[in-house]
């Protein structure tokens, strides 16, 4: 009989409670620091908690990754029964935590196999998806894999900041192409393509973020039926983000669409009033 292949991934996912209960994903936590207070990313620090806190706190939160002994321990409870693992992470553009994984993959004596998402939130969601929805119906390894690639090569990205003042405190600002750290009252968008950040538009007036949104609502639009699922994540910016999912619905009325606040390691870099679209298409 073939070995049963379950999936993991971290915490920057954008998940569900019944997505991960009906496809039985493993989360790994990442841990967060604010001011001298630490906290389990979704275990002890809900999401919305965490962007009062942000708001409160001294200085910028820190997030870090899981520790390779964190990781391994989750594979080897994983793998006890002979099962295999398909361990997809955040980009490691934003977070270290795909590279722990590796590490602890090459120390398991199971069989498991680790994959850059190249995304976060409910982008990488999309892989983990497709991934465990594949697991469950018996396909291999090889199958999996090559399933979660077609995902990724089809995803797309985009995300508003309304301020850069946490990517300038963070270091965030330099990696991203385009920018003018002068310019702090600026609105940018950004869009993550092959693992980098790069500023596609920028202006002085929230109408720079409307005018984008209302824009690639209407390419989406074109896209049709080929679009599959929709994300959209948001720091502290609910009513923005239920506008453009208006939006997208009225075009796009088949497809799902998430909304939902994004993970703290994104919120601590982009600062409150950020959203982001994803989607892929088939």
């Amino acid at each position: 009989m073939t070995s049963k292949i379950k999936i993991v991934t971290d915490s920057s996912v954008q998940l569900t409670p019944a997505e991960i209960e009906q496809y039985q994903i493993t989360v790994i936590p990442l841990t967060i620091v604010i001011d001298d207070d630490v906290y389990t990313d979704g275990v002890d620090l809900s999401r919305s908690e965490f962007m009062d806190k942000m708001g409160r706190s001294r200085a910028l939160p820190q997030t870090s990754q899981p520790s390779i002994g964190t990781i391994l321990d989750c594979y080897d409870r994983l793998t006890a029964d002979g099962s295999q693992v398909i361990s997809i992470h955040m980009t490691e553009t934003i977070s270290g935590t795909v590279n722990a994984a590796r590490q602890a993959a090459q120390i398991s004596r199971a069989t498991v196999t680790v994959i850059d998402s190249e995304f976060t939130d409910r982008a990488m969601a999309f892989q983990v998806l497709r991934a465990a929805e594949l697991a469950q119906q018996g396909a291999t390894l090889m199958e999996i894999v090559a399933a979660v690639e077609q995902v990724r090569s089809k995803t797309e990205l985009y995300m508003s900041v309304t301020s850069l003042t946490n990517m300038v405190k963070g270091g965030r600002l330099s990696r991203v192409s385009g920018m003018l750290s002068s310019l702090l009252n600026i609105k940018v968008i950004l869009q993550l393509h092959d693992s980098q950040l790069e500023a596609i538009t920028k202006g002085r007036g929230m109408k720079t973020i409307h005018n984008f949104y209302r824009d690639l609502v209407k390419r989406m639009a074109v896209a049709g039926a080929s679009i599959k699922m929709i994300g959209i994540s948001h720091a502290d910016a609910l009513e923005l983000a239920d506008q453009v999912k208006d939006q997208l619905q009225a075009v796009l009325p088949q497809v799902p669409i998430l909304v939902a606040p994004t993970s703290p390691v994104i919120a601590t870099h982009t600062g409150p009033g950020a959203i982001a679209v994803m989607f892929y298409q088939a």
